[in-house]
Parts: C-alpha cells; sequence; structure tokens
C-alpha cells in the first residue's frame, strides 16, 4: 500500500462528521464543549475525540493517494448500419447510413501486468476498446471474459512489461452497514471523480437474479460504470454497477458488485478463459411467509428446492425437494438470488456446509459445488431427407449448454444451432435457440430420436410438433 498505511489506519479510527454543533463518532454523539473533547486521541484509544485542528483535518486524501492510481478510464466503440430516412426510400433506394456509437464507463486495475475488471454492460457489443490510465496514458484492450448475468467482464491491456498499480481485491466478507466508503470513476465523462458515503445495506438481491449487492449513498453517476468501490484500509470492496433514479443521475442509491465475487470472475478468467458460475443442480425459490408457515418456520428465510437434476451436485449430495437452504458456508441464504451468488462466489469443486431444514428439524450436508455437465453429450447432427427439418443443425440440450445459451438449466430437448439457407427448413420459420420437445406425437429428449422420428415419418404431407422460444411452448402443424 506504500507510506500512506498508517494515515489511512488512523483516519479509518478517527473519522468524524458533523451534525448541528456536535461531532459525531462512530453511534456516540458527544457536544464540542464536553471534556473529552479535550483528550488528545491515541491509537490505543480510538473512542477520544480529536482536540486540535491538524487531528480536525483529517480527510480521505491519502486513501485516494493510494487507489485512485488504479482507477480507469474504459471507452468503447461500434458501427452501427441504419436505413437512412429520404424521399427515395419510399421507392426501397434509401442509403444505408453508418455511424459509431461510442460510450464509456471506468475500470480497476486488479494485476500489475494489465488486468482490468469492468462491468459487462461497460464493453457490451464493443468493436473497439480503448482504456485511459489515470495518467493519462492509453492503450487498446481485449476483453478475456465477459459474464452478463454476473455483470462482469475481465480486460487486458499490454503493459510491455510495465507493472501498473493496482486496487487489492478485499473478499473477507467483512463490510458492516454504515461504513465509509469511496466510489471512484467517471461519471459523465468529466474524467476521475472521488464521491463518499456509507454502506446503506448490504445482501441487495433484487436488483438482479444473480449478485448480492452493497446498497450505497456514495454519488454514482451514469460513467461510474465498472469503478470502484474502496473502504478505509484502501481495499477493493466493489464494482458500481448500477444506480436506481428515476432522473438517472445519483439520487442516493447505488449499488456494487461485491469483491467476493469480483474475486472469483478474475480468478476463473484468468485460469479458465471465461468467467465460470457453479451450481448444485437444484431448482429454487424463495420462502415467502405463507410457505414459512406451512414449513414450520418462525420467519421466511433460505430457498426451497423446488426440483433437483437427476445425479447432480444435489442430488449426490442428499438434498431433497421441499429441502430450505437456510445457510451456505456460514452464510444466511434468504432468497433464490442469495443462493445463486453465493454458489457464484465458489470455485468448482469446492465443498459447502449447507444447512437446511427438512420435517421441522435442521441438518447440515455437505454439497460438492460444480460446473453444470454436458449431459447428455452435444451429439451435434444436421438433419436431412425429406422433410421440413432438413437442413437444421440441432444439438441435445444439457444444463451446460443451457449455461453457454443462457436458458433454463433444467430445460430438455433438442435445440436448433443453426440452419442452412436455401435448405427445405429455411421456408418454416426456424429460429437459432428454439428448442423441439415433440415431433408427431412421440418426445423429443435426444438429437438420436429426432431423427429417428424423421426418418420413421420421411415423405409425409403433414407434421406437427411443438416448439419452445423464448419460454413459450407452440404447437404447430407444417404442410409439407
Amino acid at each position: 500500500m506504500g507510506g500512506g498505511c498508517a494515515y489511512i489506519t488512523l483516519m479509518k479510527k478517527y473519522i468524524l462528521s458533523f451534525l448541528g454543533g456536535a461531532l459525531v463518532l462512530g453511534a456516540a454523539i458527544v457536544p464540542r464543549s464536553t471534556p473529552q473533547a479535550q483528550a488528545a486521541p491515541t491509537l490505543s484509544d480510538p473512542s477520544v475525540v480529536p482536540n486540535n485542528v491538524v487531528q480536525m483535518k483529517m480527510s480521505f486524501a491519502p486513501v485516494v493517494k493510494e487507489t485512485a492510481p488504479a482507477v480507469v478510464n474504459v471507452y468503447t466503440s461500434r458501427k452501427v448500419v441504419r436505413q437512412a430516412d429520404s424521399f427515395f426510400s419510399f421507392f426501397g433506394r434509401g442509403v444505408p447510413r453508418e455511424r459509431t456509437v461510442r460510450s464509456l464507463g471506468s475500470g480497476v486495475i486488479v494485476r500489475s501486468n494489465g488486468v482490468i475488471v469492468t462491468n459487462a454492460h461497460v464493453v457490451k457489443g464493443a468493436q473497439e476498446l480503448r482504456v485511459i490510465l489515470n495518467d493519462r496514458r492509453e492503450y487498446e484492450a481485449v476483453i478475456i471474459a465477459e459474464d452478463a448475468k454476473s455483470d462482469l467482464a475481465i480486460l487486458q491491456i499490454d503493459t510491455k512489461g510495465e507493472r501498473l498499480p493496482i486496487l487489492p481485491i478485499d473478499a473477507s466478507n467483512s463490510l458492516e452497514v454504515g461504513d465509509i466508503v469511496l466510489a471512484i470513476g467517471n461519471p459523465f465523462g468529466v474524467g476521475q471523480t472521488v464521491t463518499s458515503g456509507i454502506v446503506s445495506a448490504l445482501g441487495r438481491t433484487q436488483v438482479s437474479d444473480l449478485a448480492s449487492f452493497i446498497q450505497t449513498d456514495a454519488a454514482v453517476n451514469p460513467g461510474n460504470s465498472g469503478g470502484a468501490l474502496v473502504d478505509m484500509d484502501g481495499q477493493l470492496v466493489g464494482v458500481n454497477t448500477a444506480i436506481f433514479s428515476r432522473s438517472g443521475g445519483s439520487n442516493g442509491i447505488g449499488f456494487a458488485i461485491p469483491g467476493e465475487l469480483v474475486r472469483r470472475a478474475v480468478d476463473s478468467a484468468l485460469s479458465e478463459g471465461k468467467i465460470i458460475r457453479p451450481w448444485i443442480g437444484a431448482r429454487t425459490q424463495g420462502v415467502n411467509s405463507v410457505m414459512a408457515a406451512a414449513l414450520g418456520l418462525d420467519r421466511p428465510q433460505g430457498a426451497i428446492i423446488d426440483e433437483i437434476y437427476p445425479k447432480g451436485p444435489a442430488d449426490k449430495a442428499g438434498l431433497e425437494r421441499r429441502d430450505v437452504i437456510l445457510s451456505v458456508d456460514g452464510t444466511d441464504i434468504f432468497d433464490d438470488s442469495g443462493l445463486k451468488f453465493k454458489l457464484a462466489t465458489f470455485a468448482p469443486g469446492h465443498k459447502a456446509k449447507v444447512k437446511i431444514w427438512r420435517d421441522g428439524k435442521l441438518k447440515t450436508l455437505t454439497v460438492r459445488a460444480d460446473i453444470p455437465r454436458e449431459i447428455p453429450t452435444r451429439d451435434t447432427i444436421t438433419l436431412d431427407g425429406i422433410n421440413p427439418f432438413s437442413g437444421l443443425t440441432v444439438v441435445n440440450m444439457s444444463p451446460a449448454l443451457a449455461e453457454e445459451m443462457d436458458f433454463d438449466p433444467f430445460a430438455k430437448g433438442v435445440v436448433i444451432s443453426a440452419l442452412s439457407r436455401g435448405s427445405l427448413s429455411a421456408r418454416y420459420r426456424f429460429r437459432p435457440g428454439d428448442v423441439i420437445l415433440d415431433v408427431m406425437g412421440s418426445e423429443v429428449n435426444t438429437t438420436a430420436q429426432l431423427q429417428n422420428i424423421l426418418e420413421e415419418y420421411e415423405g409425409e404431407r403433414s407434421w406437427t410438433l411443438n416448439i419452445e422460444r423464448n419460454g413459450r411452448v407452440s404447437k404447430s402443424r407444417i404442410r409439407f
């Protein structure tokens, strides 16, 4: 951390704020005229209020000097082609126009060789990606890995061997409501800006279905996305990701992705080339007050298991339907999002202690968090023959494929991965991502089953099928 560490530690212990005519220290409000205000503070007695101008001038400057050099600006651009609006467009002769869409955000250097973490939404669709350091140097960047669900992306710049300043990630999960934090980023593109506030809440899961966000009242505005949320020890406790505001500006409610998830995403990207989120093979939902009463719980808590994937980690560990997961490795679980977040912080293969509520009793089981597996295997084939499916390339659905395609991991069936132009199937509005559930009244679970059905009904003029698209199942009849 450097020479500012001692000052940062001292400042953390004696940080003061003014409330009317009183000094506020921790939870105690001490009037300026009290005897306590005359005592000189020492490291061994942090509860005493400073009594001179030098001590009163404690500021965030030492923390900022230590941390700001590791916060960068992230600029992206992409070209968009659209049909020009003109008189000639009425006659089908409009000339396409190309324009460049630019966006900005922030990022944090987490490895001295130029590894940077930012938000996935900051770099989404970027064709050109540039990073500007605190000292104004510019670098081209490449995306190592990105994950829309956690809204994290890991970038790499070529430093030519130079070691850059970094922000150490605090993954200790020791942050508390009321802790002072600083948000550092590039709001509105005006340049690096520091704002201060406190941790307003922890474990906010209503913002997305995965992350368990830190809520802060430090001013966070557009452009802060991907920037740093740091504590008074100068550690990265979160990556700023969203604001809650009707106007689009800061209204005192900002959200940050916790450090423990950030650290796992960085480690996964560097070791695997992608951000891996383990699962336990259980579909869950949060427990409401009605469920809690029926299950014999004294209050709504935990995530109840609705379905278990056969031969998945939960099945192997002995978890059952209607079990309520109350905690994982000592972390209380309040809903489905909180459970997904906790699992996402684990490395594949981690053996977690899971406390459950089953039939009115508490039990503890060990569950091995693992990556979704490709069961059954993809078995990619391109269909042919005299049938409306000829020309489709299909694969077997599996938890691993569902993870890649952002599908329900419990989905079954055969997925269309591609279709050939000019083929027979091109006439019937099939789309990549469609899941074929059954054909001619026969359930389809594998590509082999589908191929057998097509061979059996080769040359038929009328075909019935069920297809799932975007979560909706439709029944169709094709006249071939």
